[in-house]
């Protein structure tokens, strides 16, 4: 999944940020400013949220909205600034990774209640509901559209080495990527992730390859208690997924992260990439290979057919430190809104929110089709959430990764690296 985006410096909105914003008291006319911060910012983006701010400020003339943009890689630690200094901030970006730590902390205001009733709900889709729930039941956030991870693949490759439809399964990925591997013509079959968040893909597979026995609620945990790294279908997904890299992969990809596996495929020297729907706008404009030779399919699935799709989600939230609740949950419900909803899913490229989207000429066609598909099929395409909001999913990032890389280079098996897993999930869970 995409962890770097462009950056974009307010050096207004980091002040503000530090030393807090005196905009939190309504005016003498009886107007209220609301503080919004958001966290995943870059130029295009915070101009779009601008335009639906406007939007909604001529809705509620009596609601002024302030937008803090501070850059990416610093915000969600000045978010967590304000946030502990209890001002500053009513309505802010919460993400799948933050809302944990943060809600853990008592920073995040609980809207179940002032969202009961709320006809917004009716409107979306089943997993956008469950998103906005914790174990508790508790809303900290209403999700703005969800990361949902697909196959692309380069269609006139995949028709000229014989194949007469994509892959379906991670063997059939195996088979043709292999086949359509050939370095001597720098063309590779995979864009393989063994940098930055290798972790993420390494997961997928093992899902896939343990669909029927994965706990919905938390997709580290099988059925029966144990880690879904200690079952035996976990081994062969690994040597799948090892396989992949040495049969159909560069060698460069033992380093390759999300710029270098997107690049990979964009630039036509890989044929196949598992990535988030982002990526489609950014394919698209590629000037290396045409529209008519990608496209995407379904999340690849494991022996039983099924596969496991581990949706990573973000919203919009309420910092607890508001004083102006009531008008901080007014913006949340119109950005989770019908029209302002889908221009934000559509320009951030993002399996959308709204029931509405399956039939919605834009994700009907071409390679939103396969999100369609998958949103249609929860019988095959399964749903889990992963357990993001732990306070060790940092640690636990950092670990995975390595540990793939040291896989890939021979360091490390399958198994040691399946048991050490099994081990440090085992026992995160019992000290919890």
């Amino acid at each position: 999944m995409r962890k770097t985006t462009t950056v974009l410096a307010f050096g207004t909105a980091a002040a503000m940020i530090l030393t807090g914003c005196s905009t939190m008291s309504p005016t003498a006319g009886g107007t209220v400013t609301l503080n919004m911060v958001e966290s995943l910012t870059n130029p295009a983006r915070t101009a779009l949220l601008k335009d639906l701010i406007a939007d909604f400020e001529q809705k509620n003339p009596k609601i002024k909205v302030n937008l803090v943009s501070p850059p990416t890689e610093q915000a969600d630690q000045k978010i967590q600034q304000m946030l502990q200094s209890g001002s500053g901030v009513d309505t802010l970006e919460v993400r799948d990774i933050t809302v944990g730590p943060w809600s853990n902390n008592g920073w995040l205001y609980d809207m179940k209640k002032d969202l009961n009733g709320w006809k917004g709900w009716q409107a979306m889709t089943e997993n956008t509901v469950k998103a906005s729930q914790d174990a508790k039941g508790r809303t900290y956030f209403v999700p703005y559209g969800f990361y949902g991870l697909s196959l692309f693949y380069r269609t006139d490759l995949v028709k000229k080495a014989g194949f007469d439809k994509p892959p379906a399964t991670w063997e059939d990925l195996l088979k043709q990527a292999s086949a359509l591997h050939d370095p001597s013509e720098r063309r590779y079959g995979y864009a393989f992730r063994g940098g930055s968040n290798a972790n993420g893909n390494a997961s997928a597979i093992i899902e896939a390859y343990v669909a029927d026995d994965v706990d919905p609620a938390n997709g580290y945990r099988l059925k029966n208690g144990g880690t879904i790294f200690s079952a035996p279908g976990a081994l062969d997904a690994m040597e799948t997924y090892l396989e992949l890299f040495r049969s159909a992969s560069p060698k460069s990809s033992v380093s390759w992260g999300y710029p270098e596996m997107v690049q990979g495929f964009s630039n036509g020297s890989t044929a196949f990439l598992l990535q988030d729907p982002e990526v489609i706008a950014t394919v698209s404009e590629s000037k290396s290979i045409s529209k008519d030779q990608w496209s995407t399919t379904p999340l690849v699935a494991g022996p039983s057919g099924k596969t496991v799709q581990p949706l990573a989600t973000a919203g919009w939230g309420i910092a607890k430190g508001s004083k102006h609740k009531a008008e901080a949950v007014k913006l949340v419900e119109f950005l989770s809104q019908s029209e302002a909803s889908t221009k934000f899913t559509k320009a951030n490229s993002l399996v959308p929110i709204l029931k509405s989207a399956t039939e919605d000429p834009f994700y009907k066609t071409g390679p939103w089709a396969s999100y369609v598909t998958m949103t249609e099929n929860p019988d095959k395409y399964l749903v889990v959430t992963q357990p993001r909001g732990v306070a060790w999913w940092t640690e636990w990032q950092q670990r995975a990764d390595t540990d793939i890389q040291k896989m890939v280079l021979g360091k490390l098996t399958p198994q040691k690296l399946l048991a050490g897993w099994d081990t440090y999930w085992t026992e995160k869970w019992k000290q919890q």
